[in-house]
């Protein structure tokens, strides 16, 4: 049998590194549950689920105190090969200063937002040197946080809480050369992630404006092109039982559930690794806002404009770089 070839191993290396991390939410998360349930029914060493519950509760409110990240998890070398697996890349159109706080919309959102996790949450993309002085938080949901071990890893690469104290204190207790990065439209998204889409859930969400006018920092607008093109889905007929399915599910929980897939690890297969497809996420120029505490509806809609005619801008500068034609445009939902 041959042995494996430099380009095998790298292969296996990034495909290690997407579902690794993919993954850990999942496995970390069961195994701690099962673990916990093992320990409780089973043994006398329930003290221990009763400690890890203690720790939970004592150290309830650090995703929403700033996370606790590792910069050695940050510079892990298996980020490299979750990068160069599609690749990511990150480019700026201008500089930032150290000495403000900002508040970065990504879009779009993607299945598994592949290209903010990378470029955000490690530093394989290169951001401290694209950014100098600059300290980046994506803020994502709690949930991730209510897990003994996971939370501890989730934060470990700089993810907060997308909670609003979360965000007051990041902007406020933590002084200068902040960046929030906001998945604006979040999973509701899912829905219209296909390959060639430039649809977005942005016309009513609001929030990111009004905390920034709150808080009188810049909001950058940022594009990932190529994010949608790394999953398809199967789209049921409308008015049938899994698309009404589809819809009261989402009006329950505000989660769309998708039939996502990719590529598997044989040609022309199904799976859930996303295709090796090149993401560029461009970032945008700041848009200064005044400092206004209690904006009014009328204040938010207008930055929310503001805004909006900055992400097209940005879009229509970019996209014939990646493959759209002058034609096309974003379409807001």
């Amino acid at each position: 049998m041959p042995l494996p070839s430099k380009k095998d191993l790298k292969t296996a290396l990034e495909v290690f590194a997407l579902f690794q991390w993919a993954l850990s939410a999942l496995v970390i998360g069961d195994a701690v549950i099962l673990v916990n349930l093992y320990l409780v029914v089973f043994t006398p060493y329930w003290p221990v689920s009763v400690l890890m519950l203690t720790w939970l509760a004592f150290d309830w409110r650090t995703p929403e105190r700033g996370g606790c990240r590792f910069t050695c998890v940050r510079h892990w070398c298996l980020w490299k090969q979750y990068c160069d697996y599609f690749p990511l890349k990150l480019l700026k159109t201008h500089d930032l200063s150290p000495s403000l706080n900002y508040i970065l919309a990504c879009h779009p959102h993607g299945f598994m937002s592949h290209s903010c996790f990378d470029h955000f949450a490690t530093e394989k993309s290169g951001f401290s040197k694209i950014f100098p002085g600059i300290i980046p938080s994506i803020l994502t949901l709690g949930a991730f946080f209510w897990v003994p071990f996971l939370r501890e890893y989730v934060m470990s690469t700089g993810p907060c809480s997308v909670s609003q104290s979360s965000m007051d204190f990041l902007l406020t207790r933590r002084g200068t050369g902040n960046m929030l990065i906001v998945g604006v439209s979040g999973l509701a998204e899912c829905r219209y992630s296909l390959p060639g889409s430039t649809t977005l859930v942005l016309k009513n969400r609001t929030g990111f404006v009004r905390t920034a006018l709150r808080h009188g920092v810049a909001l950058i607008p940022a594009y990932a092109f190529g994010e949608t093109e790394l999953y398809n889905q199967q789209i049921f007929t409308p008015g049938g039982f899994v698309s009404r399915f589809q819809k009261w599910f989402q009006s329950m929980v505000h989660i769309y559930p998708c039939a996502f897939y990719g590529h598997g690890f044989t040609e022309n297969s199904w799976g859930l690794l996303p295709y090796a497809w090149p993401v560029t996420t461009i970032v945008g120029k700041p848009l200064p806002l005044p400092k206004i505490e209690d904006p009014s509806k009328e204040t938010v809609a207008k930055y929310h404009v503001v805004y909006i005619d900055a992400l097209h801008k940005l879009f229509g500068q970019h996209k014939t770089k990646f493959g759209f034609s002058e034609t096309q445009e974003l379409v807001l939902t």
